[in-house]
């Protein structure tokens, strides 16, 4: 019994891989034209792309809109710490990690009426942070926080809020509860898009709730990175056994 024939796209890209792993393609280098690799192949640019996104699957290559298709450069992982809610903040402090901050009013979808317990519907203020290191994404933060609850001057420079959405922290009033679930999945069009990955590519998303004493939610978040670019730490505290504590 004989192995299947590997197909041409993947031989292409596993020369490339191997251009790129051995240093004879240098991190941050554009790579040639998708038509002038496709004459140097013998292939159509059809094959060549399906070869390209192999490679932009695995993180090794980034399609830059405009600009072609370049080597990434190796990425320092950042540091989600559970539990605070809250990058780093000696990662989130680098100087080389910017966070770009967006806001807007939208109404509550039906997830998000299940996330926050509101009416659908209801104006919710949505914040979107993305975190990059020399412009190439690192994480992306979807919060949101019913709009009567909503802090003002958050895009400002100086304010508190601006400091906390650098390190994609709650934003709104001080939570007296934090609740994280994480899960390991493929990234939906838009984070794939926003975050610069193939859609085969594995993402680490956290989706972050906040209670305030009385137990309403205050604010919902959806973070997303890119398995390969962040650890999470979460600290397990130790809780007594009833049964224990009974007698």
């Amino acid at each position: 019994m004989t192995g299947s024939v590997p197909s041409r796209h993947h031989e292409i890209a596993d020369d490339l891989r191997h251009q790129i792993t051995t240093g004879s393609i240098r991190p941050g280098e554009r790579l040639p034209s998708e038509v002038g690799l496709a004459g140097r192949y013998k292939v159509s640019t059809v094959t060549l792309r399906r070869a390209l996104a192999v490679l932009q699957g695995e993180g090794l290559v980034e399609k830059i809109h405009g600009k072609g298709n370049y080597v990434r450069q190796p990425r320092r992982k950042i540091m989600y710490v559970g539990g605070w809610g809250t990058l780093d903040p000696w990662t989130a402090a680098e100087p080389t990690l910017r966070i770009t901050v967006r806001n807007t009013t939208v109404p509550a979808s039906v997830h998000l009426t299940t996330l926050l317990k509101v009416p659908t519907g209801s104006p919710l203020a949505e914040y979107t942070c993305l975190s990059l290191e020399q412009g190439s994404p690192h994480g992306l933060a979807r919060i949101y926080i019913p709009r009567d609850l909503a802090p003002a001057g958050v895009l400002d420079d100086d304010s508190v809020c601006r400091e906390a959405a650098t390190r994609f922290a709650v934003l709104g009033p001080s939570p007296a509860t934090i609740r994280e679930t994480v899960c390991a999945r493929s990234p939906n069009p838009d984070e794939a898009s926003a975050l610069r990955i193939g859609n085969n590519m594995a993402v680490l998303a956290i989706t972050r709730i906040a209670t305030d004493p009385t137990g309403r939610v205050i604010e919902a978040a959806l973070l997303t990175f890119p398995a390969d670019r962040v650890d999470a730490v979460f600290t397990a505290h130790h809780v007594l056994d009833e049964r224990q504590t009974q007698g």
